[in-house]
């Protein structure tokens, strides 16, 4: 399988390289004349699901450009650090928190107040769905005098400064909550470049804000584009016409010069989620059998060419203090005799190691019975249905570490009954009681424990299965300086990216 994956790499070099991926905007050949930073143009894998609205995935694309921030920011280790709130304290209660806001403005000019600040989580806590940042927790914000915003939650949240960290948490100027049905991100957030002008689905052009609290950014400007496909996105780097290009496929790093594959270690965690709550997956024994007909390790070293480990759990070796706290699971069903079970099968193309894992698993699982169908899509257009429970089994990436830091807010998100990010449609008694008994924990290494009791309880009901802990390789050319290689991916570039 190596090899032939070889021979399709060399031969995708064949291929036309993609053309006219970044338009001529701004000045960069002037800048570059000058000795000046010109504009950067960036091949993202992601296009906007809903309108680069700030509650959703968009959100992420938001904060890798550098347009949004919420009041803290995670710090390589996962603590909380400052962001636009300058620091903040916790009243004994471990409900109420209080916030401190620096000197900042707004990309249209207004300045950041304790009252736009709070109108903004308000707006965030409110949504329907509610951002997985937030599953299982109930917050309200008021101003508090010229500078602070108080927060308070319905139980104590000893991760709330963590959880504010989610770009889903981001605060806009009062200008771009107008509208009711929407929220616009455009000149409206407070990072170092500003959104001017989107082209849908296929792009966006970013100019400097000069205002940025942080200081004033090299580059001029970005043009983005959105690149669903990750050769496209290989090729517009190796052509010269990208200077970063997010999630380069493990097939293509190989063949791109060495010193623009920059490998990062990650959380990110490959699954496949089995639908418990509708099809032939609602029988535990299915599921179970579904577990056991899956070899992780064929995927880590041929699918993945050794750029991932087999599945260990839901939080992996990245993560150097979850094997020593891991707990087995207990309560796993004996797998059932299948004959000729159907299912179908879904994921998306973005990340262009999914539909080639969804291939091998079509093959394990038809080796041990199952009828196997598969679905592959753009994620844009395959995330709703799944989330809806449309089909028996999705095959996702994510990162485990994306949405707070802390490993118990992923657990509640994606695995609870009121999670908002449940691809696996899991609702079990067990699983609900130990993820609020693990919230419930404010020492840090106690949580960590709490939270692999938890894992062992999600793991016990086989609706979800760990497949490979993937790095994450980003593709940067020659030109280009000071990419932010971030293990929870949440950003991209800062004031001192430039080429």
């Amino acid at each position: 399988m190596r090899s032939s994956r070889r021979r399709l790499a060399a031969g995708l070099l064949l291929v036309p390289l993609v053309s006219g991926c970044f338009a001529a905007t701004g000045s960069s050949s002037s800048d570059s004349d000058s000795g000046q930073s010109g504009r950067l143009r960036i091949a993202l894998a992601f296009p906007p699901t809903q309108n680069y609205s700030p509650y959703g995935l968009d959100a992420y694309s938001l904060s890798k450009l550098g347009v949004a921030e919420g009041l803290t920011r995670l710090d390589t280790s996962g603590t909380a650090a400052p962001a636009l709130a300058e620091s903040w304290t916790s009243e004994p209660d471990g409900r109420n928190w209080v916030f401190t806001l620096r000197k900042a403005k707004f990309q249209d000019g207004t300045d950041l107040t304790p009252a736009a600040a709070a109108a903004a989580l308000t707006s965030a806590s409110q949504v329907k769905p509610l951002p997985p940042a937030l599953a299982g927790v109930t917050l309200t914000a008021e101003p508090v005098g010229a500078n602070q915003v108080r927060i308070t939650t319905g139980a104590p949240d000893p991760v709330l400064p963590q959880r504010l960290s989610n770009p889903t948490l981001s605060v806009f100027s009062p200008k771009a909550y107008e509208k009711k049905d929407s929220v616009s991100p455009v000149g409206t957030g407070t990072g170092p470049f500003t959104i001017t002008q989107t082209a849908g689905a296929t792009g966006a052009t970013l100019e400097r804000f000069d205002g940025y609290w942080g200081g004033r950014a090299e580059a001029p400007g970005i043009d983005v584009k959105f690149i669903a496909d990750g050769t496209a996105r290989a090729n517009a780097l190796r052509s010269g016409e990208a200077d970063i290009a997010e999630a380069v496929p493990v097939s293509q790093a190989g063949s791109l010069d060495k010193s623009a594959v920059n490998e990062t270690s990650t959380a990110r965690l490959v699954s496949l989620h089995l639908n418990a709550t509708a099809g032939p997956f609602t029988d535990p024994a299915l599921r179970a059998a579904a577990r056991a007909a899956i070899d992780s390790s064929v995927l880590a070293k041929d699918v993945f060419e050794g750029r991932a480990d087999p599945g260990q759990g839901l939080f992996g070796p990245a993560l150097s203090w979850a094997a020593g706290k891991r707990v087995a699971p207990a309560g796993q069903a004996q797998p059932a005799a299948v004959k000729g079970t159907s299912i179908t099968l879904a994921t998306y193309d973005n990340r262009p190691e999914l539909p080639e894992t969804a291939q091998v698993l079509q093959q394990q699982l038809q080796r041990a019975g199952f009828t196997v169908k598969l679905e592959v899509r753009e994620s844009s257009r395959l995330l709703g249905d799944a989330l809806a429970g449309k089909f028996d089994a999705v095959l996702g990436s994510r990162n485990m570490m994306l949405d707070t830091g802390d490993p118990v807010s992923v657990l509640a998100s994606d695995f609870t009954c009121a999670g908002s990010y449940n691809l696996s449609r899991l609702c079990d008694k067990a699983v609900d009681e130990a993820v609020a008994k693990a919230q419930a924990v404010a020492d840090p290494g106690q949580r960590q424990s709490a939270a692999m009791a938890a894992e062992a309880a999600v793991l016990g009901t086989d609706a979800v299965v760990p497949l490979v802990h993937q790095k994450t390789i980003v593709g940067v050319g020659p030109s280009a300086r000071n990419v932010v290689f971030d293990p929870y991916e949440r950003l991209l570039v800062s004031t001192g990216t430039r080429r």
